[in-house]
């Protein structure tokens, strides 16, 4: 490594001497103003119109006096660089070559060149060993990427990492692996429906062509499926059919647990937009999701990591107390369930996991 650091320097340094260089030929070479260049030529065009006949004596006076006159002119507010005293060129030269030297140097001294590089593997690896609740969703996708490739036949790594790419904002890197999630899985509704909440994003909440036919695709194999049936209807209300949309909100809206949040914020967007006619400003249920998908990713990543290594007791009790906070009781039951089978001679740890189930959910 430091073999190459000086290297590079060197050549940075002989780089800078031949650009400096040519600089200073090409000055040489100029000698003089442009304009003092221009009227000299002129001069010169001047007398050889008149050794060809083409000018009479007292044009040729004229001509000649203010070629002249003009040639005085430049000549006197001509800003040369003079090419005398090189002295200033080869002290630009010397500094050009030494600055690069002298920055190595530094290096040495201040820096760490004896530190090897780090492999990026074993850093996702290190990342995958700790808690992922406490990484940023790049180091979670990272990590996810690497159970995806282990796993290449398993759809549910990919809506894993397609939830972390989208918390850090990478909505194309998300559709990308719900694409390949959904032709692994295509009788999967879920991933259809997550396929068309990312083109929702990455239409900054419009709800476009792509979008509405994965919902469509969503909905032919989970009629039911209420996030498909959110969108499918604002996309009938942003394209003028505020009737069929409302109507299909009301029949969402019926289908949901009345003391829902989904089905609270959804009672209030359609007051606004029935109070409105139209769309309403302000963030909708799906924008709120979008919102929470950062957290939504953190928890899946940890998810994602208990699949693929199960043998971690406190990653389970996190998970549970995390589906707790966010009041999924399905998927916390379900997590409750796996880990209470997987260490049932350990009644600490049972205890500390009922104790993660009961934890109150957070308030919307």
């Amino acid at each position: 490594m430091i073999a190459f650091w000086i290297a590079a320097a060197g050549l940075s340094a002989a780089t800078a001497a031949l650009v400096l260089r040519g600089a200073a030929r090409a000055v040489a070479v100029a000698g003089e103003d442009v304009g003092v260049a221009v009227h000299r030529r002129q001069l010169a065009e001047i007398d050889d119109l008149a050794q060809r006949g083409l000018l009479a004596e007292t044009e040729l006076r004229a001509a000649r006096t203010e070629a002249g006159r003009r040639l005085l002119a430049a000549a006197d507010h001509a800003d040369v660089w003079p090419t005398e005293g090189p002295r200033g060129r080869r002290l630009a030269l010397a500094v050009a070559a030494v600055i690069p030297l002298l920055a190595v140097g530094v290096y040495l001294f201040v820096g760490a060149p004896g530190t090897p590089d780090e492999p990026y593997l074993r850093r996702v690896a290190q990342w995958r060993a700790s808690d992922l609740t406490q990484l940023d969703p790049p180091r979670i996708a990272a990590v996810l990427e690497g159970v995806a490739r282990q796993r290449p036949t398993d759809p549910q790594p990919l809506k894993f990492l397609a939830r972390a790419r989208l918390a850090g904002g990478d909505a194309a890197g998300a559709e990308e692996a719900l694409r390949k999630a959904v032709r692994l899985a295509p009788q999967r509704a879920d991933l259809w429906v997550a396929l068309g909440e990312t083109f929702v994003v990455e239409g900054d909440g419009q709800v476009g062509t792509d979008a509405q036919l994965a919902f469509r695709e969503a909905l032919k194999r989970d009629p039911a499926d209420p996030s498909a049936r959110y969108h499918l209807a604002k996309a009938q209300i942003a394209d003028g059919r505020l009737a069929d949309g409302l109507a299909a909100w009301r029949a969402l809206l019926a289908s949901l647990p009345p003391a829902s949040p989904a089905a609270a914020a959804l009672s209030q967007e359609v007051a606004r937009v029935e109070r409105q006619g139209g769309l309403a400003a302000g963030p909708s249920p799906a924008e709120a999701a979008a919102t929470s998908g950062m957290i939504q990713g953190m928890v899946d990543g940890l998810a994602a990591r208990l699949a693929a290594d199960p043998n971690d007791p406190e990653g389970w009790v996190r998970l549970v107390r995390a589906y707790a906070v966010l009041g999924d009781a399905a998927k916390r039951d379900a997590a409750l369930a796996s880990a209470s089978a997987r260490y049932r001679d350990q009644p600490k740890l049972l205890a500390a996991l009922r104790q993660a189930a009961q934890t109150p959910r957070a308030a919307p």
